[in-house]
């Protein structure tokens, strides 16, 4: 069973630095390319950013583009996404996925997803 837990969503002023983690089990973590996106309530899950299956390509959100980053450590089973210069409209919850492929922004295309960790910047 494939379990992906998120971690490290929180309260953060704006302007400030958050990094999320994933940790995946049940599965070989890298035979998978990884994905984080975000949903706001009452709104639809949108992309976020993409890494592929040995961290070399990553591809990312116009939204997030330059401030945050999308990382994993195959060691560890574990993906990371460091968020900086954090903004308001930041504001949800983020999920994370797996995917067969690199490069998907579809939520169609990932076969997996964590519970979600919230992350909040005021203002």
């Amino acid at each position: 069973q494939v379990l992906l837990v998120e971690s490290g969503g929180g309260l953060v002023p704006a302007g400030g630095p958050l990094r999320l983690s994933c940790v995946a089990s049940g599965l070989t973590f890298n035979t998978y390319a990884l994905g984080w996106f975000r949903q706001a309530p009452g709104q639809e899950r949108e992309f976020v950013a993409t890494v592929s299956r040995d961290g070399g390509s990553t591809a990312y959100a116009d939204t997030v583009k330059g401030r945050h980053t999308i990382s994993r450590d195959n060691a560890k089973n574990t993906m990371y996404l460091q968020m900086n210069s954090l903004k308001a409209e930041d504001t949800t919850v983020y999920y994370c996925a797996v995917s067969l492929a690199f490069g998907a922004t579809q939520n169609s295309r990932y076969i997996n997803w964590g519970q979600g960790t919230q992350v909040t910047v005021s203002s």
